[in-house]
């Protein structure tokens, strides 16, 4: 469980849902239900219609407000499940599920159980990723349709989701434009055109560096990335840092400028200490930090940890076409900008760390 910057609790976690049976034929999920403890109303309920948003790809060729999920004998569905409690809520020790089917001969089928322990371990406090600045959370916390929650990495029998609280993160100027070259020549963007492009990059706790790797060279903005070598950090970050700040818990930083990596392997390194600087290396489209934790110091084998950070400003929200559009104002919204203690932004915050 961790507070967002909405000030509200959440809840983040997926629902494995397998058809064992080649005689069962298709499944279709109609109705979810998420119960808290052993209370009999819900935390959450979700429609037939309200069902194909939870998963990480939309159904192709499918009437999604009549039809549900469909789930084929032998095969899987994962749904991604962001649960924001209400205001005023009891302790939640486990979730129950209440999962009503469809059989492929229409009868209906009904389970009721699938109790899911929550862990009491408060998330982590950091400190800021990055130096001053305003910056946009890109494909952040919260939403199952970004390539970050919703990439599922299967590897050695192990099952996980190292970048399920992952943040792209954008750095925005004044205007809370990401780039300085107007939409219609953003193909022939350099580097150095990206507000945030060598930004020092921060150690948000103190800790020891476990891997890193530098000399990868910038990706051209905007351009067609070859796909990845392996789903590793290796494939993945460019060049990157790897930090552990206590035991299992590691926080990885990509994308970084070629050259400009000030640490080694083995160093001890203090809050806010430069790691190196933002760049656009590896599989990155345009210059940003990717920031995550997680449990190991791997990409692979690794299932991504909550966290939040000691404090930020909350400016308002933005999507990325608003930002890299320099014709447009950028609306951020009409509430006022807010100062945030130990919350995580979520996907589309505009931020500001002081």
């Amino acid at each position: 469980m961790v507070v967002g910057s909405d000030g509200l609790a959440h809840l983040a976690y997926e629902l494995h849902i397998t058809n064992f049976y080649q005689s069962t034929g298709t499944l279709v999920l109609k109705q979810l239900a998420v119960l808290a403890n052993d209370s009999a109303e819900p935390l959450a309920a979700f429609t037939t219609a309200q069902l194909p948003a939870l998963l990480a790809h939309p159904l192709q060729g499918r009437d999604t407000a009549t039809s549900g999920v469909p789930i084929e004998a032998g095969r899987r569905a994962v749904l991604f499940v962001w649960l924001t409690l209400p205001a005023q809520h009891a302790a939640v020790q486990h979730l129950r599920h209440q999962l009503v089917f469809e059989t492929s001969q229409g009868k209906r089928q009904v389970v009721d159980g699938v109790r899911t322990p929550l862990t009491t371990t408060a998330p982590l406090v950091l400190g800021p990723p990055l130096g001053k600045g305003v910056w946009l959370v890109h494909e952040g916390p919260g939403n199952p349709h970004t390539h970050h929650w919703g990439s599922v990495v299967v590897a050695n029998g192990q099952t996980t989701i190292p970048q399920r609280y992952a943040i792209d993160f954008f750095g925005l100027d004044a205007t809370r434009h990401a780039v300085k070259t107007e939409r219609s020549k953003l193909a022939e963007s350099a580097v150095a055109d990206w507000n945030g492009y060598g930004a020092p990059v921060l150690a948000v706790a103190d800790g020891v560096v476990r891997d890193l790797r530098d000399g990868e060279p910038n990706q051209v903005p905007l351009a067609p990335l070859p796909p990845p070598t392996a789903l590793t950090v290796r494939g993945l970050m460019g060049n990157f840092v790897v930090l552990e700040i206590a035991p299992h818990v590691f926080v990885q930083y990509a994308h970084l400028l070629s050259g400009s990596l000030s640490v080694k392997v083995g160093d001890r390194v203090r809050r806010g200490t430069v790691l190196g600087r933002l760049g656009q290396s590896g599989n990155a489209n345009a210059p940003h930090l990717h920031f995550q934790v997680a449990t190991a110091a791997t990409f692979e084998e690794s299932e991504g940890l909550p966290f939040v950070f000691q404090s930020f400003k909350h400016l308002g929200t933005a999507t990325i076409g608003e930002v890299l559009d320099r014709s447009v104002p950028v609306s951020l919204g009409t509430a006022p900008p807010q100062p945030k203690q130990h919350q995580l932004p979520l996907d589309g915050n505009v931020i500001e760390f002081k």
